[in-house]
Parts: structure tokens; C-alpha cells; sequence
């Protein structure tokens, strides 16, 4: 049964859904290729219409919701920087361009990729080429209560999309056999876990 459709006017190849996880709006991140990334919210309940929001850019990628949903995690389509905006209006709270890392944005970039650790700690990627021409990438965690670095994360994986946070300080990567295994770096409850994905939508426009 159909219980709403909307026609979105968008050229996209693929999307990803993002359930929030108290109101149950649901978020879509639908990538354009090189035309950028449209990010559309829609809410709906058993007393009232169902409701579509598109939010006012063509130039992020939807990254992450924070786990208690009062936040999410973009990163520009471009690769410049990474931003964290209130829900649900989408208001922007504080970016980090690449220079905030340390980086050369000459020779680096922002990967799509990351999300939140924690409520309060999010993971953000960095990567580039070496003088060699050999791709690098590096995890560093930000505290999103202030806006301020706290030092890089470390993980052994094979590409920079492996890694999936989880929201509950634990996280996801792949095993034997492509299996993802759970990692934490203390006990935590069960969670249902997310399938790791080697790609973004957003990278699979490149």
C-alpha cells in the first residue's frame, strides 16, 4: 500500500535513507553525480499529511544523524569541508574546512565518509595522495559540543568507507569472508548493526 508519493524533481543514480531515531521522519540523500547531492526530509504521522522538505543545497552529502537525532553530519559535495546542523531545520551549527585538520587543501580532501561515535563525538576522514602518488587517509574525531578536534582515530581497514560508526562508541568494519565485525573500546549494549558500505552515495557518482 502506498501511503505517500512525491515526485522529486531530482537526476539522482542512487540514494540512502536515514531513519531518524525519535520522530521517525525519514532523511534522503540522493546523489546527482557532478551536479551534487540533494538532501530531502520527509515526516508523516496517522493524523496528518504526510509532509516533504528539501533542504536549501545542492552541495552536501548527508553523512550521519547523531544518535538522539537533535543533530546531523554533511560533508560538501566538492570535498572542502565538513559541517553539523541542527534538526530539523538544518541550520548549520559549525564546518571544519580542511585546513582545521592540518591539511593542505591543495593536496587533500574530505572524504564522504565517518559519522558519529558517540552523541558527542563524531569521526571525520581526511584523505589524498603522497608525493609518490600513493592514496592516504586518516580518521580524526571531533567534539561536537565544541567544534574542536580531539586527535585522530585509528583503525586498521583497507579503504576509507570501511569503517562504520555505530552512535554507541562502537563501530563496524569488514572481516573474513565480508562479514562485518563489531568493535568497541569498552563494553556497550547490543545494537542492531548497519551494513558496512565500501562506497557513499556520493562517491558512487565520481
Amino acid at each position: 500500500m502506498v501511503v505517500a508519493r512525491r515526485e522529486l524533481e531530482t537526476v539522482g543514480h542512487s540514494a540512502f535513507h536515514y531513519v531518524h531515531p525519535v520522530d521517525g521522519s525519514v532523511y534522503l540523500d540522493i546523489g546527482e553525480g557532478q551536479d551534487g547531492s540533494v538532501i530531502l526530509r520527509g515526516t508523516g504521522g496517522a493524523d496528518s499529511e504526510p509532509e516533504f522538505v528539501t533542504h536549501p543545497w545542492s552541495d552536501r552529502c548527508l553523512i550521519d544523524l547523531a544518535p538522539s537525532g537533535q543533530q546531523f553530519m554533511t560533508v560538501d559535495h566538492g570535498q572542502a569541508d565538513v559541517a553539523f546542523h541542527d534538526h530539523p531545520d538544518g541550520g548549520v551549527l559549525f564546518t571544519l574546512p580542511i585546513e582545521a585538520f592540518g591539511y593542505d587543501p591543495e593536496a587533500s580532501f574530505v572524504e564522504w565518509s565517518g559519522g558519529y561515535l558517540t552523541e558527542d563525538t563524531a569521526i571525520v576522514t581526511l584523505g589524498g595522495e603522497s608525493q609518490d602518488e600513493d592514496e592516504w587517509f586518516r580518521y580524526h574525531l571531533v567534539d561536537v559540543r565544541t567544534g574542536t578536534l580531539s586527535g585522530e582515530f585509528t583503525v586498521e581497514v583497507s579503504n576509507p568507507y570501511e569503517l562504520v560508526p555505530l552512535g554507541d562508541g562502537s563501530w563496524l568494519t569488514g572481516g573474513a569472508g565480508g562479514d562485518p565485525v563489531r568493535w568497541s573500546r569498552a563494553p556497550q549494549p547490543f545494537a542492531p548493526p548497519r551494513p558496512a558500505e565500501s562506497t557513499s552515495p556520493c562517491e558512487r557518482q565520481k
